[in-house]
């Protein structure tokens, strides 16, 4: 099986990471025999310091002939000051719409080992493995009109939602709770917003083409305290743009690390994936960055673009055997453990990995 994968460093610790997973799927092509072809474009600030452009039709082309995509890291203070419509983040926005990525699924998953570096106390995090299936494309960032007023002095955003919108994420959110423990927490604001009674409402029309799965339906001020004081009663929770953003990053602290947490975001075709880190321009170049993150992003790639379940968790089974054997990089706290460098790390979780 061949399969061709674009590589997208992008800026900062994005270029030593992806050059981390790259390592690993080459030894899983190794194991299990799969064949995977790499080819490297550049995005966002290097993207733009090329070719005055954050993202070029090239690599757009590039892209869209893929099977799958992997994407390090965007942005930085070097590139605060260009014009708004070339930073770095207008890459990153621009080929989630050239792809039609809808779907943005985070994994936040407590690892023994890191327990004690939650800033939550190790008996509510215990146990916990919750899957954020956020709705990409839709909501309040990018609802029209969008436009200042009265010389400035008002601001109007429009939060428009679709049903056509709200159904395909919805149905993305049932199909991931069938495959893990078959309960859906389905987020809005239901109590004031009439594009979150309209989700609501379709939320309870898709129930029915699901009958294997619980679903409950939950306030989004009320989840948000539910996910720091009982992380560990959510599987999936579902929910739109502008809420799953801001559970999702608050869910991301809960691991004692957002350097250890892996991304996707899918169209119907294609998937890219990416580290929910950013680009850490503080320590690139230093060897201090943390590869799980991307390592794990890769996984998922394998998981839901390919269907190669068992080589996905090969590499999960191989990132927790290095954390429990105490390696890391200094972002975390490892009781016992040994501060290693990016690349030390990587070659670790390669030698752990094991044929399942």
């Amino acid at each position: 099986m061949s399969k061709k994968i674009i590589l997208l460093p992008g800026d900062g610790i994005g270029q030593e990471v992806i050059n981390s997973a790259q390592k690993v799927l080459e030894k899983i092509s190794e194991f299990y025999g799969s064949q995977f072809n790499f080819e490297q474009f550049e995005i966002g600030g290097t993207s733009y310091d090329l070719t005055g452009s954050p993202l070029t039709d090239g690599t757009i082309t590039a892209c869209k002939s893929a099977d799958a995509i992997l994407l390090g890291a965007v942005g930085g203070p070097k590139w605060d000051n260009i014009p708004v419509n070339v930073r770095p983040e207008k890459g990153l926005l621009k080929i989630r719409k050239e792809l039609n990525l809808f779907s943005n699924l985070r994994p936040i998953k407590g690892f023994d080992s890191l327990l004690h570096a939650s800033p939550l106390k190790e008996k509510n995090i215990k146990g916990s493995d919750i899957l954020i299936v956020r709705e990409l494309t839709g909501g309040l960032y990018f609802g029209e009109p969008r436009e200042r007023r009265e010389n400035g002095t008002v601001a109007v955003d429009t939060l428009v939602y679709s049903r056509e919108e709200i159904e395909r994420i919805v149905d993305q959110g049932f199909k991931s709770a069938q495959i893990r423990n078959k309960h859906l927490t389905s987020v809005d604001k239901a109590n004031v917003l009439e594009s979150s009674r309209l989700w609501r409402e379709i939320v309870e029309e898709k129930a029915k083409d699901y009958p294997d799965v619980t679903v409950d339906h939950m306030l989004v001020d009320a989840a948000a305290m539910k996910l720091v004081t009982n992380p560990a009663s959510f599987d999936v929770i579902v929910t739109e743009n502008l809420f799953g953003d801001i559970l999702s990053d608050e869910a991301s602290v809960l691991t004692g690390s957002i350097g250890m947490l892996p991304s996707a975001s899918l169209s119907d075709t294609i998937g890219l994936y990416e580290p929910v880190h950013g680009s850490a321009p503080d320590i690139a170049g230093q060897g201090k960055a943390n590869p799980l993150g991307m390592i794990l992003s890769a996984a998922m790639m394998l998981r839901y673009s390919f269907e190669m379940e068992e080589e996905a968790l090969a590499i999960e089974n191989a990132v927790n055997l290095s954390l429990e054997q105490g390696y890391h990089t200094s972002d975390l706290d490892i009781i016992n453990g040994e501060i290693v460098s990016t690349e030390e790390l990587t070659r670790i979780v390669i030698n752990n990995i094991r044929k399942n």
